[in-house]
Parts: C-alpha cells; structure tokens; sequence
C-alpha cells in the first residue's frame, strides 16, 4: 500500500505541477479566460486513461491462465519500460519544465485560430501521459498481489495529490520537488527491478520461457513472500522467497543499470564539486 501510494502520488504532484504551471501562467499573464480548457484537457485524458483500464480489465476477465499469465508479463514488461523512461525524462527536463511550458503556451495562444483546442490537447497529453504511466503501474502490481492494498494506496495517493496540487498552485504550500523527485525516482527503479523479475516468472508460467529455472534459494519457511515482512520486502524490492536464477539475475542486472544510468550525473557533480573546493 505505501509503495503505491507513494508513486501514484509521485505521479499525481508530476502531473499536477505541468498543470499548475500552465494555470499560474495564464494568471499571471491575464489570460484567465482560457483556464476553463485546461479543466477539459484534464477530464478528457482522466477518462480516456478510465477507459483504455475498463477495457484491459474486460479483455483480460475470460482469459485462460496461460494467456492471464502472458498478459501479466507483457503488462509488467510495458510498465517496466515506461516507468524507467519517466524517472529519466524527468530528471533530464526537471530544470527546464516550466520554460518549456510557458513556451508552449504561448505558441497555442499566438495561434489566430483554435486556442481552446492547442490548450485542451498540451494539457491533455501531459496528463495523459502521466496517467498511463500510472495505469500500467498499477496493472503489474495488482496483477501480482491478491489484496485491497494496492488500489487503496492509489486512491489515497490520488487524493494527496490533488490536494498538494491545488496548495502548490495557490502558493501555500513549498515542497522541495527535487529532493521529493529523487526520492521517488531511486524507489520506482527498484519497484521496477521486482515488477522485471515477476514479469520474467509470469513468462515461464506461460510457458514461453524456460531458461534458468533453477532455485537459487528457499526462503519460503523463514521469511515467506506473502508473510508481514515479507509482503513489504515485495513490494518494495520485489522481493521472491524462492526466485529462480533468471528472476534474479533480471532484478539484478536491472537495478545496477538503472541506478548506475540515474546516479551517474549526481556523481559527476559531486566529484566536480569536490575538486573546486580542493583547488
């Protein structure tokens, strides 16, 4: 529940700060007539993200367990991917977001004709975009956990957003967003090394992948997977209390290569940082 909390609400502030800035811009710009499209955009993209959900669950109800179990691994393998894109994108345009947003809307309204619609379509796909990355999220991670948790953790997430949002945008509320986006980003590359490694497993149960079955350990006695501590180790780390050599080496080889491609920057600066008070 605290994980999908946390990343729905990591989700939820990311698209509510592309949105407060749209509308502090067009406050502050004297262009309040237009904040009205930015409810559509965002309605219109909260309901397509419904829909595209409604139909994954209908498609999937009547599916036989093979076909259940390869959904599950595509479904984790998609979230996977979009996950890692995003904490990357984020961190590479996290600086220049809100330039980049007061451009843009400048461009839609400098328009002669069809403001309304360019406004109603920027908001639309950066809330869009959000709001699939947290869809599949959740997909991968109620299809691998049996209880209520998950989806309560994202309405509490959802609504711990919007009220951050609307504080944030109001200007009684001051988040340190870089410390809070790098927080969250390190939690989801390890939510998504145990989503990689469930994935891998839900492609063996389905019977397109057979190699590196061997049991690298049983834990199954003394720290079960669906135990107290066991539950949060995966959900947080993914954690499996039998995992197989390719669930493994998958969680494993994924996590350095995501650290490693989101921590090297930090590095970089720290080391720089280091050598100019050395000199």
């Amino acid at each position: 529940m605290l994980v999908t909390f946390l990343i729905v609400l990591r989700e939820g502030i990311e698209a509510a700060l592309v949105v407060g800035i749209i509308a502090s811009y067009l406050k502050h710009t004297g262009r309040q007539q237009w904040l009205p499209a930015i409810w559509v955009g965002i309605f219109l993209a909260l309901a397509m993200v419904l829909m595209i959900g409604g139909a994954l669950e209908y498609a999937t109800a009547e599916f036989p367990q093979k076909q259940v179990e390869l959904f599950e691994a595509v479904v984790g393998i998609v979230a996977v991917c979009i996950l890692s894109s995003m904490v990357l994108w984020m961190k590479k345009v996290s600086k220049s977001i809100g330039g980049h947003l007061r451009s843009a809307v400048d461009n839609a309204l400098d328009n002669k004709r069809n403001h309304a619609f360019a406004l109603i379509l920027m908001v639309f796909l950066a809330v869009a975009r959000e709001g699939l990355e947290t869809l599949f999220f959740l997909l991968a991670l109620i299809q691998q956990s049996d209880s209520f948790s998950a989806p309560a953790g994202a309405l509490l997430g959802i609504a711990a957003s919007f009220v951050i949002g609307i504080c944030l945008y109001r200007g009684s509320l001051r988040l340190n967003l870089s410390r809070f986006f790098q927080a969250t980003s390190v939690l989801i590359i390890f939510v998504s090394a145990g989503i990689l490694s469930n994935a891998i497993k839900a492609l063996h149960e389905a019977g397109l992948w057979n190699f590196g079955q061997t049991i690298v350990f049983d834990w199954s006695e003394t720290l079960p997977a669906d135990g107290p501590v066991g539950a949060v180790l995966a959900g947080v780390l993914g954690y499996q209390d039998t995992p197989t050599t390719s669930s493994l080496v998958a969680w494993s080889v994924y996590l350095v290569a995501a650290l490693f491609l989101y921590l090297q920057p930090y590095r970089e600066r720290m080391r720089l940082s280091q050598n100019r008070q050395a000199s």
